[in-house]
């Protein structure tokens, strides 16, 4: 598409039964194939800037477009070409789900999700499987694994959701230093085999920033800084 992927203007938000905003006339773009580091402190507004791009925070005035389309809760459709991996997905030990399953459920949002699986929506999974490097885990119950394999687990499903857009909210939050440096090497080949535009949430600094095209910071719902403004 010629357009930007993401374009804000004007952007409020506030969650329900809350008097303050938790977005402040967030205005920016951005463009095809950019990776977008998103910092800022706690409380910053970083989680409901993913939300309000992918759909799942209205917004209180302002507009949001993905691909060029207006975003609201309705946009089932949209998000199909979305890849959301929220910073708080944590699968109980008692999940009955097998790795393979959560993976393949990538691919419902594209064939419906009373269709059985097709055999090329089971190849794309277990080629997710194999590029994330746990392949091995398909068959085991996804509560069981640790919390750096459950993270790469979502990054298989992002994967396999063949997304034009990934937004990606901490995907190296509470895991080691060495899982954090793998972690990050992996959403930057993520986005690559994609061809995808990413907007990853950080708190830390470390890989996902040195390899973001351009960095935004957040503090109290308003942007605040972006790199590209002064030409970093």
């Amino acid at each position: 598409m010629d357009g930007p992927v993401v374009a804000l203007s004007d952007v409020s938000a506030a969650y329900e039964g809350e008097r303050v905003a938790a977005l402040h006339e967030v205005t920016f773009c951005v463009c095809a194939g950019e990776q977008i580091a998103i910092v800022g402190p706690n409380g910053a507004g970083k989680t409901t800037l993913l939300e309000v791009i992918n759909g799942l925070l209205p917004v209180v005035s302002g507009d949001v477009k993905v691909f060029d389309q207006v975003v609201s809760r309705r946009s089932h459709r949209l998000r199909a070409g979305i890849a959301y991996v929220p910073q708080d997905t944590v699968f109980p030990p008692d999940t009955p789900f097998l790795v393979r399953d959560v993976v393949l459920a990538a691919r419902f949002g594209r064939s419906g999700a009373l269709r059985w699986p097709s055999t090329a929506d089971r190849a794309v999974a277990r080629s997710a499987l194999d590029a994330l490097g746990i392949a091995e885990l398909g068959g085991r119950p996804v509560g069981r694994l640790s919390g750096g394999q459950q993270r790469r687990v979502l990054l298989a499903r992002a994967l396999a959701q063949r997304a034009a857009l990934l937004l990606l909210d901490e995907p190296t939050a509470n895991l080691d230093s060495e899982s954090k440096v793998e972690v990050a090497r992996l959403v930057c080949e993520i986005r690559r085999d994609l061809d995808a535009t990413a907007l990853v949430v950080s708190h830390e600094g470390g890989q996902l920033l040195e390899q973001a095209d351009r960095v935004v910071t957040l503090v109290a719902g308003w942007i605040v800084k972006s790199a590209a403004e002064e030409g970093h």
